[in-house]
């Protein structure tokens, strides 16, 4: 069953705790317009991955996107798997796709999304001076680097609202370094933790079968979270 590191409660970037509001995902008049996503992602597979197109239709519904709009790195490109390069190099053509995105949905809110590496690249994109995000979520954000140091500085840069869902068993985002992260930094933040999830929010059988939950339910469940936390933060950047 997904949970916050407290019993039905989830923590914002605040001195206290603030209690999960559980009431149901915006409705479309909620925000003047409906949001445009531009969704990216993780370094080992394309927008086309079967966890991508799951991810990208419960946004679509849960913040009532106008669109959400999905692509693939270059080095994706003619069907190879290869390593991606460091982050800091996509930046550039993930902009592109944005301004796309934005131009083609003038005036309405716009949400960076990625999955692990694509958040990450998600969150340098949002520190632009041309780009105007709303807020950002952070799928699985990688926080701890290949050789284990901290990589806390580009969200330490963020001035918009960020929603991090991670999984409470993903080896690359330890939650004690996320939650030292999230009180430094200057966007307002909260954290949705999926119980017994891996990086990709997978879980055991046998923790689901003790907590007498689905993988579906876990996840819809961390998706209302983002919704619920958009719904109240559209808007402040």
């Amino acid at each position: 069953m997904a949970s916050s590191p407290h019993p039905k409660r989830r923590r914002r970037n605040e001195n206290k705790d603030v209690a999960a509001d559980t009431s149901a995902p915006p409705s479309p008049t909620s925000v003047k317009l409906s949001p445009v996503v531009v969704f990216a992602h993780g370094a080992g597979a394309p927008s086309s991955s079967d966890w991508m197109i799951r991810w990208k239709d419960m946004m679509g519904k849960a913040l009532h996107a106008v669109e959400v709009v999905t692509f693939d790195y270059p080095y994706m490109s003619g069907g190879k798997r290869r390593a991606p390069p460091k982050a800091e190099k996509l930046v550039d053509f993930h902009a592109d796709v944005v301004k796309e995105a934005v131009a083609k949905y003038p005036g309405h809110p716009l949400i960076l999304a990625g999955k692990s590496m694509g958040s990450r690249v998600s969150c340098m994109v949002a520190c632009k001076e041309d780009i105007c995000a709303s807020a950002i979520v952070c799928l699985g954000y990688p926080l701890k680097g290949m050789g284990g140091a901290v990589r806390d500085e580009i969200l330490l840069q963020l001035t918009v609202p960020i929603m991090f869902v991670q999984g409470n068993k993903d080896a690359l985002c330890p939650l004690d370094k996320l939650e030292s992260t999230r009180k430094k930094m200057k966007s307002v933040s909260d954290l949705y933790v999926i119980d017994g999830g891996d990086h990709s929010f997978k879980i055991g059988k046998k923790h689901l079968q003790a907590n007498g939950s689905t993988q579906d339910q876990a996840e819809d469940l961390a998706v209302q979270a983002i919704a619920t936390f958009l719904s109240k933060n559209l808007g402040e950047s």
